[in-house]
């Protein structure tokens, strides 16, 4: 298993990642609402402004502080 940071000392499978988005879209913040609504979202932000959302294989949203660019970075560095 290969884990990546995800900001603030939070840590996701990344054999488990589908995307990397920047919630920048209309499409993307609805994702983000609809997975909130179901329960499946995991915010790891620690309270500041969601920059990055991890969409997993599970079919959950995982939000972040982190730019995408960064989570990236950390994805290829291994």
């Amino acid at each position: 298993m290969k884990l990546i940071d995800a900001g603030f000392g939070n840590f996701v499978n990344a054999e488990r990642l589908i995307s990397v988005a920047s919630t920048e879209s209309l499409p993307i913040r609805r994702l983000i609402q609809d997975a909130k609504n179901a329960g499946r979202m995991i915010d790891v932000s620690c309270g500041k402004k969601t920059k990055s959302v991890l969409i997993t294989d599970s079919d959950h949203i995982i939000c972040s502080a982190e730019e995408p660019e960064e989570i990236a970075k950390r994805i290829n560095e291994r």
